[in-house]
């Protein structure tokens, strides 16, 4: 198994932006998992006017439309068509949680991108969340990248004011880059089709590569690990994206893909004592830094400067800790040791085996939380197929 090496720092003020895309997958996380479960209303197809009309669209400046004020009528008429693929594909993540009103969508293929898991998250709980890269020849045979095809997805239509508020909560423009790509339109089928030839309409994405075109990590404005492919997604943010897989109809192809995609799941005595450590020494910076950001961001999500660089040193003291620390005296933090071993789904406790619905319960901001009240009280539940992802 490869080992992961330790964080690339680039200076403090570059991976500031890395602390809002954290800070709202966290809370995406956190409300979901309190909030009952809500119904949202089936939206229309793009028509195929709209989906002509992108063809002439150009890529938008993500950091003047995060900080400006849409305002004039024309500007509010206008509408975006945006790309999602990781956990906004969950309507309560991204309806519910995030606010957006779409006005419509429709299922898609991007030959051109392909899934990626390398965005790092919080040592032994939420390694990693989603993000995308250039499609280039797989040449790794490790679940995450097993998948040949492009990227699946759901084309959200949405007003510029929405898609302004997107861009807030995923890094306030200067984490990404919006690029135009290349989207077929699926048509219902089991099945994705390998060279799609129906005819492509353009939509917009948010990009953030981590690797450059010769597959080496990249100077980037956010915090970065080595191997790009080494971090596991926890049991918890797949089950966001493999629910609203589900929820948008995905094909049954690419929701096997996604249901096989190996999670990140504790199975040492030792990693689970490192994490309880870890997260006791880091989860009260986390929260505070949540908390200040819910308090003191603006309308469109964006949080005070001096707020993105202390938590910018946070996160980096955090992998720091880590790195230089926990993973050499606990244990693996990012991947699942002996996964292959896994086949049976099931983790060790205390008294003995539990399922991996078990690990999905264990919220990272519920312990946070719960942990400020007493101790937490691990309950065994038989397993489901349903919560098996």
């Amino acid at each position: 198994m490869t080992e992961a090496s330790p964080i690339t720092q680039h200076d403090v003020d570059a991976p500031t932006t890395f602390y809002t895309e954290l800070a709202g997958r966290l809370q995406a996380l956190r409300f979901r998992s309190h909030a009952p479960k809500r119904v949202f209303a089936p939206l229309p197809q793009p028509s195929q006017a709209r989906l002509d009309a992108s063809l002439t669209d150009a890529p938008l400046d993500t950091e003047r439309l995060a900080a400006s004020h849409v305002a004039a009528t024309h500007e509010k008429a206008k509408t975006v068509l945006y790309l999602a693929y990781g956990s906004n594909l969950c309507n309560e993540t991204f309806r519910g949680v995030r606010g957006i009103r779409p006005l419509s969508q429709v299922n898609v293929v991007v030959p051109s991108l392909r899934l990626t898991f390398d965005l790092p998250g919080i040592p032994y709980k939420e390694p990693c969340f989603a993000n995308t890269a250039r499609r280039t020849p797989e040449t790794e045979d490790y679940h995450k990248n097993r998948w040949h095809k492009g990227l699946v997805g759901v084309v959200y239509e949405v007003t510029l004011a929405d898609y302004a508020h997107i861009i807030a909560t995923e890094g306030g423009g200067s984490g990404y880059h919006d690029i135009l790509v290349d989207c077929h339109v699926l048509p219902p089928s089991d099945t994705v089709p390998t060279s799609p030839t129906s005819q492509p309409f353009k939509a917009h994405t948010l990009f953030a590569p981590v690797l450059d075109g010769d597959d080496k990590v990249q100077s980037t404005n956010r915090i970065t690990r080595p191997d790009p492919s080494y971090s596991q997604p926890s049991v918890r943010y797949l089950k966001l994206i493999t629910d609203g897989a589900a929820e948008c109809h995905l094909p049954a192809e690419y929701q096997d893909y996604l249901h096989d995609i190996r999670p990140y799941i504790i199975t040492s005595r030792k990693q689970e004592v490192g994490q309880a450590i870890f997260l006791a020494i880091w989860l009260p910076f986390i929260m505070l830094i949540l908390g200040l950001s819910r308090k003191l961001q603006d309308k469109k999500g964006r949080a005070p400067w001096w707020l993105a660089k202390l938590s910018a040193l946070i996160f980096i003291g955090m992998w720091v800790s880590y790195d230089s620390v926990f993973k050499g005296t606990f244990g693996d933090g990012e991947r699942t040791v002996d996964d292959e071993a896994l086949c049976d789904r099931k983790i060790r406790s205390k008294d003995g085996y539990v399922s991996m619905h078990d690990a999905e319960k264990e919220g990272l901001l519920e312990e946070a939380v719960e942990g400020m009240r007493g101790p937490l009280k691990r309950k065994s539940v038989s397993p489901r197929r349903s919560d098996l992802v």
